[in-house]
Parts: structure tokens; C-alpha cells; sequence
């Protein structure tokens, strides 16, 4: 897995040998060279003309990738690292890093992997395009999509070679800091509203290796325009330039509650559309769904069932008991 502040800086490495130089070592040219000058008397021996100092040679231009106004060759995180308390996570039921296997683990293993190779085929050009960014939503409050969305986020951590970014865009009320039990700061809502504000410095790294936390920011009234003016291309590109591994998590408001989602489903690739057994209805499932049209590919996550059809208890081979 990447690890932003565990990347090596490339040191000097000595210059490799020229062609000639490679050649010399392979075959003989001994045979090419020109006869030697007949050697002169020492007296006859010209003094040796003062050369001018060499002059370096103009280095070649390296072209830089094309990137947007105001974006760094090399975008990093430069926020602040805070630990994030495990046992706040088992008192929320959430995945717990470094923990054993449990049922809860095992599903959002299966959950993650159709959500990773969706992106994997969207950056190797075969799917729609921003596959890496996800959207996590539901109809309705209370259905659970906060609770997926972290622990969705601290699953594909785990990988050992992606890096997760969580997203809080919920700006009436985000509730992704307190999940993980994480400081409050400027977020999503800052960069979006104000040009000057580089979102990279908003991020906040983890103890956990490979989770970082984009907090929503300050709260306003104006959350779904700012969202569809144009400058959100330009903020929401630099979460993954020059990033390949990277996976950007939305948790978004509900879809029928609020609008934001509705945008934020215009700059994602995939939305998992949280629906709560016995609780969430047929029509106000549709409905959300209609609403989120900006993107095609919309998969479901049933939340809090209480029986399995087939009588699968994932975790159990590992020694899990519920």
C-alpha cells in the first residue's frame, strides 16, 4: 500500500556510461583508432594555448504534465497526522485496523472488490471515466450510509496497494470526523468556495497507513451551487493527480433529503446507494435513484439485515461467532 509521507525522495545515482563507453567494454576498438602523432623534440613543443572555461551545456527541457491553474507538479498531502483511537471504532461497531476477522470485515471485502475493479477497468480506459471516485448515499437519513462509508473506506485501506481518501460532503451534517474521532478544520466546502485555498492542505492524514480524511468544511447555504460551478473540476481532480492508486470515498447527504448529492453524482463513477432492510421503500428507492442520473453506474448495499436467503455467515470459517 502507498504510504504518502513513507516515499523515498530519489537520491543521485551515478550517471550511466555512454554508448561508446558500453561499447568500448564489448568489443575491441583498438583497430579503429588513428595512427599517433610523430613525436616532436622537446624543444620544438608548442606552449599549450590557455583555453576559456568549458561552458555546460544547456540541460533538455523536461515538459511537464498538463496540469490546471494553480495545481503543483506534484500534488501531496500536507495536512496534519492524528491517530485515530481503535477502540472508539469497537465502541461504533466499525472495522477495527489490525483486528481479527470478523463478520462485518468479511462483507465489505466482498463489497470493496467489485468497487476496486470497476476502477481498475476506468483507468485502463474500458469504463466510465473517474471509476476511482465513489459516491456513498442513501434516500433517507438513517439508512446507514455514513456507518458504510468509513468502514468501506477503512477496508480498501487495507489493500497493499491503494490509498483511500474519505471525503466528508455531507455540509449540513457531517458526521465522518466524529466517526473516527478526528479534530474539526477547514474541508471540501473551504476549497470549493474560495480559489485560494489549496484542498491538499485540508487533508487529514492517519495512523491508519494508506487512510486520509477530507473533512466538508465550513457549513453555507450556497453547498450545491458552489458544487456545480466550475471550479469543483479543478478541486476535485487534484485528490488524484498523479495518483493512480488513490480512491476517493463521497459520503454524501441523502439523496431526497438534500440536493448536493445529486450534483456530486455528475463528478463520480460509481455510486453505492445504501438501502436499509425493512426500512427503506420501493418508491422512495426509485425516486433516489432517478435523482442521481449523473452517473451510470449505480450499484446497492443492503444495510442491517437480520436473516440471509442462502444462510451465509461470512467470518464464521475464521472462527467468528455471531
Amino acid at each position: 500500500m502507498t504510504e504518502q509521507t513513507k516515499i523515498p525522495v530519489p537520491g543521485k545515482t551515478p550517471a550511466a556510461p555512454s554508448l561508446i563507453e558500453r561499447a568500448a567494454g564489448t568489443f575491441d576498438l583498438r583497430g579503429f583508432q588513428a595512427p599517433a602523432a610523430p613525436k616532436l623534440p622537446e624543444t620544438a613543443v608548442p606552449a599549450a594555448p590557455q583555453l576559456a572555461a568549458p561552458v555546460a551545456a544547456p540541460s533538455r527541457p523536461v515538459l511537464a504534465p498538463p496540469a490546471f491553474e494553480g495545481t503543483p507538479a506534484r500534488q501531496s498531502f500536507r495536512g496534519t497526522f492524528h491517530p485515530i483511537d481503535r477502540k472508539h471504532l469497537r465502541e461504533q461497531c466499525l472495522i477495527e485496523p489490525e483486528g481479527g476477522v470478523t463478520g462485518l470485515l468479511e462483507e465489505f471485502r466482498i463489497v470493496k472488490r467489485q468497487l476496486l475493479l470497476t476502477a481498475a477497468e476506468s483507468r485502463a480506459g474500458r469504463g466510465a471515466a473517474h471509476g476511482e471516485r465513489i459516491l456513498v448515499c442513501s434516500a433517507l437519513p438513517g439508512e446507514g450510509k455514513t456507518f458504510c462509508a468509513v468502514n468501506l473506506a477503512l477496508s480498501m485501506a487495507a489493500e497493499k496497494d491503494t490509498e483511500v481518501l474519505l471525503v466528508d460532503a455531507d455540509f449540513a451534517k457531517p458526521s465522518v470526523l466524529s466517526a473516527l474521532g478526528l479534530p474539526g478544520g477547514p474541508g471540501l466546502m473551504d476549497a470549493l468556495a474560495d480559489p485560494t485555498v489549496a484542498v491538499e492542505d485540508c487533508i487529514i492524514g492517519t495512523d491508519i497507513a494508506g487512510l486520509f480524511v477530507l473533512p466538508a468544511g465550513n457549513s453555507t447555504g450556497s453547498d450545491t451551487e458552489y458544487l456545480a460551478a466550475a471550479h469543483t473540476v479543478q478541486v476535485l481532480d487534484r485528490l488524484t493527480f498523479q495518483a493512480p492508486n488513490r480512491i476517493v470515498i463521497f459520503d454524501s447527504p441523502p439523496v431526497l433529503a438534500a440536493s448536493p448529492a445529486s450534483e456530486l453524482a455528475h463528478h463520480v463513477g460509481q455510486t453505492l446507494m445504501v438501502v436499509r432492510a425493512d426500512q427503506t421503500g420501493e418508491a422512495a428507492l426509485r425516486d433516489a435513484v432517478s435523482m442521481l442520473s449523473g452517473c451510470d453506474d449505480i450499484k446497492l448495499l443492503l444495510n442491517c439485515t437480520r436473516f440471509s436467503p442462502t444462510g451465509r455467515r461470512f467470518g464464521t470459517y475464521y472462527g467468528y461467532k455471531e
